[in-house]
């Protein structure tokens, strides 16, 4: 069974860090490009970063190019999310994936100070 389990997110004020993390199982991850995605109160859900299966190439969202950072440790089954500079239109669930079909249970970002 595929499971996908994000952590690492909470409350920050503008202008800090957060680091996530999205713990994978049940598929070949290292050869699966993977996804963050996002979603705030309201708003559709939005592509927030994407990393190749190698790690090698990675997109960001304009919003976020600079800011944030995609990375993978094929050893572990796992892709991160470095968050920095965070402002208030960041708060939202962030949730990783595979397939852009299944999803974990997200994890809540609340930027606010």
């Amino acid at each position: 069974q595929v499971q996908l389990v994000e952590s690492g997110g909470g409350l920050v004020q503008p202008g800090g860090s957060l680091r996530l993390s999205c713990a994978a199982s049940g598929f070949i991850f290292s050869r699966s490009d993977m996804y963050w995605y996002r979603q705030a109160p309201g708003k559709e859900r939005e592509l927030v970063a994407r990393i190749s299966s190698t790690g090698d190439s990675t997109n960001y969202a304009e919003s976020v190019k600079g800011r944030f950072a995609i990375s993978r440790d094929n050893s572990k089954n796992t892709i991160y999310l470095q968050m920095n500079s965070l402002k208030p239109e960041d708060t939202a669930v962030y949730y990783c994936t595979d397939s852009r079909t299944r999803w974990g249970q997200g994890t809540q970002v609340t930027v606010s100070s």
